[in-house]
């Protein structure tokens, strides 16, 4: 990640990758850690280890990731778009 400063505008660099840390990871990691991964993509690393950690898995867990399968099936979701329609050749 790349953060500097040029005539008191701050530039921000997005990381190449998003984080891929499981519930369980975001719940055992030291909180070193999870400031560093929070700063590296330009979020606040206020707050208690608890708000930090929550604030973590809300940003980027994916839903079916952070709840019970059950609660929301990928295969529950239909595909409501308009069939495909022949394009004329030109």
């Amino acid at each position: 990640m790349e953060s500097r400063e040029e005539n008191g505008v701050s530039l921000f660099q997005m990381p190449l990758h998003y984080p891929r840390y499981s519930k369980k990871e975001y719940l055992d990691m030291p909180e070193w850690k999870l400031n560093r991964l929070l700063t590296e993509y330009g979020l606040s690393s206020d707050g208690d280890l608890a708000y930090k950690r929550e604030f973590a898995m809300g940003a980027f867990l994916w839903p079916d990731l952070q709840h019970d399968s059950k609660s929301y099936p990928c295969h529950s979701f239909k595909d409501t778009s308009p069939p495909n329609k022949k394009v004329k050749e030109l």
